[in-house]
């Protein structure tokens, strides 16, 4: 994710000094009571499922972005000539409140179109807290959000997975409101494209975020709360605007597509309250 221009996109090394400031001590764990183990993806079908791809209606997968081969949701550009803007998500039908996400993913080995942003090659993402599917117009290319970003290796320097980035809303990361759109983990690995990864996230009852690579928690924020201010959710003022600063509690789960071809399997959700 997400930007409307390459511009408005955080550089990368700009946004590392503020991810250093997490560490790899560990979270203590607020009581909660945990439902059973549910699956959001049969494995076989799209059931359950909403598609909106920027320029096109809700509802309507265009040239067939999301299918699912062996298992696993793929998001495919096999249909299309140029990406031209067209980012597109996927929704599950139901917003949640507090709840554990787990999921695998894997960018496939092949790039994505010609014209996909320099910023967008090996990125896609979990948009969670989201705006509703029919609540975006038809040009937004992103809902209101936060987004666990996901990323593959894009050349030799180092690249991180799990960014948190935030189109339209605002967090706090050890209490201090962060003013970048986008903040990289200072302990996630970079991880090869066509490498299974399972990650999982965390949304707790009390408003507290945790991401986790492989086992480990590699991101933690709080404070989700809607920025009227904000210059980076193209199409979402109006949205953001009719509801004011007010904190962000619930929403959508979706499914990024972002220009590079990947693939989501295993995904559940437990559901979380506090006891």
């Amino acid at each position: 994710m997400t930007i409307s221009s390459a511009s408005a996109r955080r550089p990368y090394l700009a946004t590392i000094a503020l991810g250093l400031i997490l560490t790899a001590t560990p979270v203590m764990a607020q009581d909660l009571k945990a439902g059973p183990w549910r699956s959001l993806f049969d494995g076989k079908s799209l059931d359950g499922w909403i598609p909106k791809v920027a320029k096109h209606p809700v509802g309507e997968n265009y040239k067939q972005t999301f299918v699912v081969d062996q298992g696993a949701i793929r998001v495919s550009y096999a249909g299309y000539q140029t990406m031209d803007g067209q980012f597109g998500h996927l929704f599950y039908k139901t917003p949640f409140k507090a709840y554990r996400l787990r999921f695998t993913y894997r960018f496939l080995t092949e790039g994505g179109l010609a014209d996909t942003p320099a910023w967008a090659r090996s990125n896609s993402g979990i948009m969670f807290h989201s705006q509703s599917p029919e609540s975006m117009t038809v040009e937004q290319p992103f809902p209101v959000s936060v987004e666990f970003q996901l990323l593959g290796k894009d050349g030799d320097a180092p690249r991180p997975t799990a960014a948190v980035c935030t189109p339209g809303i605002t967090i706090t990361i050890d209490g201090q409101k962060v003013k970048e759109h986008c903040t990289p983990s200072a302990n996630a690995p970079t991880v090869p494209n066509g490498t299974w990864v399972k990650a999982e996230l965390e949304v707790r009852p009390n408003g507290e975020v945790l991401e986790s690579i492989n086992g480990v928690v590699v991101h933690r924020y709080a404070d989700l709360t809607l920025d009227p201010d904000d210059t980076v959710a193209a199409g979402a003022k109006p949205y953001i605007l009719a509801r004011g600063a007010q904190p962000v509690r619930e929403g959508y789960i979706a499914l990024q597509s972002e220009g590079h071809p990947i693939e989501f399997k295993d995904i559940e959700i437990q559901e979380l309250t506090a006891r």
